[in-house]
């Protein structure tokens, strides 16, 4: 990987950009996880959202151009984070980048792999969440739900990597559709809700114990991703800190942790 400059400065639209949007690409110059001539990973900290809405001034989209590092044009967003997820999140810094990535990610062929604390113990040990799932109507907000009749499908595979009693489970995940919220709304449906998922768990995806955070303990951990040229592109990112926080506190050991996933690996 490349030395990083300096993000001041950088980008066509230097001139025109708020301070607030300056302040961020200097932030998320310093989360750069991987940049080479086509992509740029960085590690999304969790409570910014990738793009703007009612009351969120600031967002990863704004401060793109604050993030071009010599390029003659912005990078491109390719995918999306939740707001409260924290993790990897793939830019595209060329046209053609875009393309084969967007594609990637349309067709479902990216790997991506989620870490999840979650409030008590499933059922089994690994399987896979097959629930349709709607927007729900009225007033509710970006809120989903498990509709059976009108729901769009959405499929999860996921396995438990540490078992703390039936308190708190350490469950890796993997998204097979990319439905808004659908490991929240999967993991709460099967009764263990991502803990600190007060949207979709209520009071029950929260535990009383001093030294937890209560904000949402789930990350965006990697992505492996084909190249065009036939390469794989993998990228991890390392636990946040309220995260990294409550392994320490629950003593999930990252040392030693197996990828639950291994055998369905092809290449790489």
């Amino acid at each position: 990987m490349r030395r990083l400059p300096s993000a001041r400065g950088r980008g066509p639209n230097h001139r025109r950009r708020r301070r607030g949007d300056e302040e961020l690409a200097e932030q998320l110059s310093g989360l750069i996880l991987y940049m080479d001539d086509e992509v740029l990973a960085i590690d999304k900290p969790p409570g910014l959202p990738v793009q703007g809405g009612t009351g969120s001034p600031r967002h990863v989209d704004g401060a793109l151009d604050g993030l071009c590092f010599e390029m003659p044009k912005r990078p491109k967003l390719v995918h999306r984070l939740d707001k409260d997820t924290s993790g990897v999140l793939l830019l595209a810094r060329t046209v053609q980048a875009a393309r084969w990535l967007t594609e990637a990610f349309r067709h479902r062929s990216a790997r991506k792999t989620y870490w999840a604390a979650v409030v008590g113990q499933p059922r089994f040990s690994k399987g896979t969440i097959d629930l349709p799932i709607a927007k729900l109507p009225g007033r509710a907000g970006e809120k989903m739900a498990v509709d059976r009749e009108q729901g769009q499908r959405a499929t999860t595979d996921y396995a438990v990597v540490e078992q703390l009693g039936s308190r708190t489970a350490w469950v890796a995940l993997r998204p097979r559709t990319g439905r808004t919220h659908q490991i929240r709304v999967h993991m709460a449906a099967l009764g263990q809700p991502v803990l600190g998922d007060g949207k979709y768990g209520g009071e029950r995806a929260f535990l009383e114990a001093v030294g937890l955070s209560r904000k949402l303990h789930l990350h965006a951990r990697s992505i492996a991703i084909k190249r065009p040229n036939g390469s794989w592109l993998e990228v991890e990112a390392p636990l946040p800190e309220h995260m990294a926080r409550t392994w320490s506190f629950l003593g999930f050991d990252m040392e030693s942790a197996a990828n639950p996933f291994l055998d369905e690996e092809e290449d790489p």
